[in-house]
């Protein structure tokens, strides 16, 4: 990275956050649209659950070969191919009828999704390695914009009674001009971004020690909260809460605004309170949230889309957290994190469709509840069996 302009970084931040805009308003575009698509393709929940399944196989995948890729070949490679992964998806969604159809190319798109996921937060742990972890929530901040922007431009062509498909389909304009920055935008040389030589067995070792087990435990149950929630808030409170299409939309694009608010005020908070520390504290409190909206009254329900402030801080505070005791083969650790997130995108919509269809959707959505305290309690064991937070108290406390 020393061979880089501070122009050139701030290009290449510039690229990685929006990029995350772009991932975020791609990626939650489902939760809004599977209601219609549904009711189009006359389908059930188990059916529509897998079809959202391939975007997080297609995700998984991509963490676990991207980060191997980007050692060899390079960041900007990466990112590029995920471009082009990700318009081949979502064209594919916006033009197929048949539901295997719909499912590949969900999973084109979930491959470019975690090509964009590992490569821009290799980028940024790069650029900024003094303060990664406010760079990351900020990034994340970018995300949870496009997450939030997504549900309300949808809502608003759906009320307008245009097709889901149309949805998706306008979608590639902002792909195109994603894949136009980074093929403009100058990279550190190929020899600069690749990491020491692969040791596999060193390897095995690190990315499989009980400390590194315990965070991909915690990542893997907070996606599945976290895409749970997206996927299927919709669905739920349309059906279990008559809410209308407008204010369930509205509600998820509130989810969003608050995972975007939440990821801006925890970036001046993570490096003070601990990494660990905060990610437990959120873990309670957003599944505190969840409870209360699943099992209270109605006047509660706007407590399932205000769990996203909680939940906001957890992805890149994790990521932040594993950075820091590993500097060599990032690439490749962040892959296998990854991949452990994407195996969670494919749990919770998965299994939340499955169980609601055997027992009733709000049974099946309380599934979330159950991988909230599952990251909390993951998070818990890791406080015990690390010292991480200890590097990460504020320095008058020493």
């Amino acid at each position: 990275m020393t061979l880089l302009t501070k122009k050139s970084i701030w290009l290449l931040t510039i690229g990685a956050f929006f990029a995350f805009f772009v991932f975020g308003l791609s990626d939650n575009l489902k939760g809004p649209t599977l209601p219609a698509l549904l009711a189009d393709l006359k389908i059930n929940y188990s059916t529509g659950g897998t079809i959202l399944l391939g975007a997080y196989l297609g995700f998984m995948v991509a963490t676990l070969t991207t980060g191997l890729l980007a050692d060899k070949v390079g960041q900007k490679t990466v990112l590029i191919l995920a471009t082009f992964c990700m318009a081949g998806g979502v064209a594919g969604f916006s033009s197929f009828t048949a539901p295997l159809l719909l499912t590949a190319s969900m999973l084109l798109l979930g491959f470019g999704l975690g090509g964009i996921e590992l490569g821009c937060n290799a980028l940024i742990v790069e650029l900024h390695k003094s303060d990664k972890g406010r760079y990351l929530n900020l990034m994340a901040v970018l995300h949870g914009l496009g997450s939030m922007i997504g549900p309300l431009y949808a809502g608003a062509l759906l009320a307008g009674h245009k097709s889901w498909r149309a949805v998706y389909a306008w979608d590639l304009v902002l792909i195109g001009l994603l894949a136009f920055y980074f093929s403009m935008t100058v990279f550190p040389p190929k020899a600069e971004t690749i990491s020491e030589k692969l040791d596999l067995l060193h390897l095995g070792k690190t990315a499989f020690s009980l400390p590194m087990i315990l965070f991909y435990c915690a990542i893997t149950v907070y996606v599945a909260t976290e895409i749970g929630i997206a996927a299927w808030m919709v669905e739920f409170l349309q059906k279990e809460r008559q809410f209308s299409v407008t204010q369930s939309t509205q509600a998820l694009s509130l989810f969003f605004g608050l995972i975007m608010i939440g990821r801006f005020v925890g970036s001046f908070l993570v490096e003070k309170l601990g990494y660990l520390k905060s990610i437990f504290i959120s873990a309670l409190a957003a599944s505190i949230c969840i409870a209360l909206a699943l099992f209270g009254s109605n006047s509660l329900s706007y407590l399932l889309p205000a769990s996203g402030f909680f939940l906001s801080i957890i992805f890149p505070t994790i990521t932040a957290a594993v950075s820091d005791g590993h500097s060599e083969n990032m690439n490749t650790i962040l892959g296998l994190l990854f991949t452990f997130a994407g195996f969670g995108g494919v749990l919770g919509p998965w299994l939340i469709g499955i169980i609601s269809d055997l027992v009733g959707l709000k049974l099946g959505f309380a599934l979330n509840l159950l991988f909230g305290l599952l990251t909390a309690l993951s998070v818990f064991l890791l406080l015990r069996v690390t010292s991480i937070d200890n590097k990460h108290l504020p320095a008058k406390s020493a």
